[in-house]
């Protein structure tokens, strides 16, 4: 890859469903390594968005580019995502809910059989899935099931499913919005370090202002920049702010603005 080229470019970018136009004119780069806050009023696109990126949903007008070359449209072990509800499956132990990432990938001819890994295939992908449930706490689960883990852990585990598969970009929707604000803080400290030991590029979700500002190196606020009472539906959100949170100072001169904002 070529390092001048950002990992993510936004290209006049809108989301219309008929005449509701949802996102408008997004023009933005994003570089590989960048942790991407993003927040804003309910309604303001900022799922739609991440839909987008992980290929649920098709531009409207504009693209968006992935190493120079359009997003697919389809979802990708490139892009893991990780939902405020647990996307784990109840019936499979915590071991074989991360073991399954990788299985329904492609192996080689003869190491699987409808997604499923035997053999030297299926050693190397317990081993993989072991060592990833130590990374994120959970060693000591390997063999307990989802409904016998308490919620942080569930998200521990939710986290461990998605980055086995090795994505480059991990896209959060409110990972942590369920969970109290003890085991928030252990998550933060988690997804913090798994963010830099991985070098990922992270798009988030949150409502949590405080959050954004501390996990994050970019802070994208979205809202509408264009009103019609009548119609509000007329005018799509745009990223209003792009905040360098390496900069303290520019952070804090605007952060109330925000908040006014998005209140």
């Amino acid at each position: 890859m070529n390092k001048d080229v950002p990992i993510i470019q936004i290209n006049n970018l809108w989301k219309e469903y008929g005449e509701n136009i949802v996102l408008e004119r997004l023009k933005l780069d994003v570089k590989e390594g960048d942790f991407v806050s993003i927040v804003g009023a309910s309604g303001c696109g900022k799922t739609t968005f991440l839909n987008m990126m992980l290929g649920t949903e098709k531009p409207s007008r504009g693209e968006i580019l992935l190493d120079g070359e359009p997003l697919s449209c389809e979802p990708s072990v490139e892009r893991g995502i990780v939902f405020q509800k647990y996307s784990v499956f109840p019936h499979l132990t915590a071991l074989e809910n991360v073991m399954i990432g990788q299985e329904f990938e492609a192996g080689g001819i003869g190491s699987t059989f409808l997604g499923r890994s035997f053999g030297d295939k299926k050693k190397q992908t317990e081993q993989a899935a072991k060592a990833m449930l130590e990374q994120v706490g959970l060693g000591h689960a390997l063999q307990k099931y989802p409904h016998e883990l308490s919620g942080g852990m569930r998200q521990r585990l939710s986290i461990a499913q998605s980055l086995i598969k090795k994505p480059r970009i991990l896209l959060l929707d409110e990972p942590f919005g369920a969970l109290d604000p003890g085991i928030r803080k252990d998550m933060h400290e988690l997804i913090k370090s798994l963010w830099q030991e991985q070098k990922l590029t992270v798009f988030m979700i949150t409502h949590d202002l405080s959050e954004g500002f501390y996990l994050g190196n970019r802070l994208w606020v979205f809202d509408h920049v264009r009103h019609d009472e009548q119609a509000p539906e007329r005018y799509g959100a745009q990223v209003t702010f792009d905040i360098d949170l390496d900069k303290p100072s520019a952070a804090d001169s605007i952060s109330q603005q925000i908040i006014k904002k998005i209140a």
